[in-house]
């Protein structure tokens, strides 16, 4: 893995884990009471975005140490994901014959 694919990986893993933050305890304007117009009803009062980037990235490291460290170990390959044979067979170093 280069360290161009690792940087890939950890900002896929990030945002997919942001999604999964982002509405988690979320307080709506309409739930305060405290409407501001021109804002709809359900606009975060409090998004606490810097708490929940903390969080994302917390668990995002981790997420990316087990799966980076899975790819790099060896344990699992592109062909072991290769359910439908669609790659080809890997190319033998057998030069004896």
């Amino acid at each position: 893995m280069s360290i161009t694919s690792a940087i890939v990986l950890f900002a896929v893993i990030w945002f997919m884990v942001l999604f999964i933050v982002l509405p988690l305890r979320m307080k709506t304007q309409g739930d305060m009471g405290e409407i501001v117009p021109g804002t709809h009803a359900s606009a975060p009062a409090d998004p606490q975005l810097g708490r929940k980037a903390k969080i994302v990235t917390v668990v995002s490291v981790v997420l990316w140490v087990l799966i980076a460290g899975t790819i790099l170990s060896g344990v699992i390959s592109v062909r072991d994901l290769d359910w439908f044979d669609r790659m080809s067979s890997p190319v033998s170093d057998d030069r004896d014959g």
